[in-house]
């Protein structure tokens, strides 16, 4: 990997360990020559990975939307700061720039955030390693969740398996690094006993059968 995406929060949290976890992932990405992509600002976790990126020495490339790049939260130390129209855009920039993504602790912004990158993972957009620096086991409720819907049928084993974990920034980039995607994991569906559903194969679909103007996936 030469660039990483971390998502990560405007706040810095409740613990110091959130902070030090942030500044600690930034250190390594320095020392393994892998520049950083993040969200652009000084503040909260975002402020503790850059700075601690800067200090080490280390490339860090910020995507900030330009709301929030004129309300000054922009860091003022980025050599490379990509002021983009909206948070659609700063996603797909950073998307684009990064070869795997990690998020930290952090809110719905920072989940939603990283949510996406696996659902464009899932349906085959990309074929990079996504991973959680689950600090203080801060992700822990959002595996059981993750395990819960591959139990319940409602996530592939496959999908769930794209998700790589630790507390420990070295070993979820070592993780990272020896990740390679499943063959046949970007198939989307399946039916209640698990099997695999490939869109439009040996399915009837109506093509008027739409939801709130989009298409539904196959049934049986």
């Amino acid at each position: 990997m030469r660039a990483v995406g971390v998502f990560c929060g405007a706040n810095p949290g409740r613990r110091p360990e959130y902070r030090a976890g942030a500044a600690a992932l930034g250190r390594d990405l320095a020392r393994r020559g892998i520049r950083v992509v993040y969200g652009g600002a000084h503040v909260g976790t975002m402020g503790a990975l850059a700075d601690a990126v800067l200090g080490a020495g280390g490339e860090i490339t910020g995507v900030i939307p330009a709301q929030l790049a004129d309300a000054e939260v922009a860091h003022p130390g980025l050599a490379d700061l990509r002021v983009v129209g909206s948070m659609h855009e700063r996603k797909a920039v950073m998307a684009s720039l990064a070869d795997g993504f990690i998020a930290l602790p952090g809110g719905v912004g920072t989940l939603e955030e990283f949510a996406e990158v696996v659902t464009w993972s899932q349906l085959g957009l990309h074929a990079k390693p996504t991973g959680l620096l689950n600090l203080l086991g801060y992700y822990d409720d959002l595996l059981r969740f993750l395990d819960h819907a591959a139990a319940e049928r409602f996530l592939r084993p496959a999908h769930r398996e794209l998700i790589l974990a630790s507390a420990d920034p070295g070993d979820l980039l070592a993780a990272m690094a020896r990740w390679r995607p499943e063959p046949g994991a970007t198939v989307k569906w399946m039916d209640a006993d698990g099997a695999d559903l490939h869109p439009g194969a040996g399915r009837s679909v109506s093509r008027d059968h739409d939801v709130g103007g989009d298409r539904v996936p196959p049934t049986s």
